[in-house]
Order: structure tokens, then sequence, then C-alpha cells
């Protein structure tokens, strides 16, 4: 989700209703952004946002009550791009490991992107218990889109039907997940090709997925 596309507005606020408004909003949060990834979440502070933004420090308030707001809103903008939930509609594939590699790879390609932010909120999640169930639910949305995923593929024979797919989502997808901070936070080099191979294999054999016939 590009910035100008980001014009939801933060929980029990109303959106913004004109284009300035939009323009501002959008302004805070891509200066959130660079704030947060640059100072991190403790050092950043919300004249940094303005003046970053170019706005008065008081526009601020007009959108957030606070730093955890925005930084919230950010993460928020992020999820979504991260979520990708029409991979199906895009790829026009059925086959299940087609839309297996798409999802893997559009989800590894969009951490890298995103990088910085997932450090940031992976650290305050660690010592602020909002940060906490903001990080669980971002986790807990993927888990969900997965187990559905699998639940379908067993439904039609293509996936092993003795697998619990609420379980075994959690755990393909906390592998995704830690893999992806492994190699694009710490740095773990990993060539990105060899990278979604090996993930996508280790999706296909814990589900027991296999080749179409003839393939």
């Amino acid at each position: 989700m590009s910035a100008d596309e980001a014009t939801d507005s933060a929980p029990g606020r109303p959106a913004p209703r004109t284009q300035r408004g939009i323009r501002t909003r959008n302004a805070l949060l891509v200066a959130a952004r660079e704030v947060f990834e640059r100072d991190g979440f403790l050092d950043a502070k919300i004249s940094d946002i303005t003046k970053a933004a170019g706005t008065a420090s008081g526009s601020f308030y007009t959108y957030f009550d606070s730093k955890e707001e925005v930084f919230t809103a950010v993460v928020a903008q992020v999820q979504e791009e991260m979520l990708h939930p029409h991979v199906r509609e895009r790829s026009d594939v059925d086959d299940p490991r087609t839309l297996i590699d798409l999802a893997n790879r559009e989800y590894l390609q969009t951490y890298r992107r995103n990088a910085r932010l997932m450090a940031v909120l992976e650290q305050v999640s660690q010592i602020d218990e909002r940060f906490r169930s903001v990080r669980l639910g971002r986790s807990m949305a993927f888990a969900e889109r997965n187990t559905r995923l699998i639940r379908r593929l067993q439904e039609q024979g293509r996936a092993d039907s003795e697998l619990d797919a609420e379980i075994s989502s959690l755990a393909l997808s906390a592998m995704m997940s830690r893999m992806a901070y492994l190699v694009y936070v710490y740095g773990h080099d990993i060539p990105f090709e060899s990278l979604v191979t090996n993930l996508n294999r280790l999706w296909f054999n814990a589900l027991a997925l296999h080749p179409p016939a003839g393939s």
C-alpha cells in the first residue's frame, strides 16, 4: 500500500474528509515511519515527526493522540501490504503449490522492503503490552489465512487430512516470520531463490502436497 492509498483513520477517529487533510495525515505517516526506522520507537519524538512532515506541531494531534497511535497506524499499513489477500485473483491459477510459492515470494519480498520497521515492531513488542497485542494480531491474521487455505486443501483431498489445520498453520507461519527476521533483520546471508525454494519445499512436505500428475 502506498502512502497515497493509506487514508484509513486511527481507531475512534473519522477519516480526513478534505484532500488537504488526507495529504497532511499521509505526510505524518510517511514521516513517522522515517523517524521510527531511524531512531527506534523509544527515541522517536513527535516533534521530529512533524518536522520531517513539514507540518505544525499542533497538526499531529488533529490525526493522532500519541506516538503509540501513529506507530500503530504505520504498522497497520505494512500489515495490509504483507497480508496480500488477492494472490489467487491476481495469479489466476489453482495449483496449491504455485499459490503457496506466489504467497511466500510476495511475503518475503514485502518483508525485505519493510525490514527496518519490522525490527522496531519486534523490539517494542517485547517491552510494551499494547504492541505485543499488535504483534500477536499481525501473526494471527497470517495464521488464520493459512488455516483457511489448509482446510480447503484438505477438503479437496490435496493435503494430509490428519493434520490439525490450525496447528500446522501456526507452525508454518512462524517459520516464515522467523526466517524472514533472521535474513532481513539480522542479515543472515541466504540468496532469495534459495530461501524461497527451501521454504516452499518445507510447506509442500509438511502438507503432503505433490506436483500434479505428469509435471
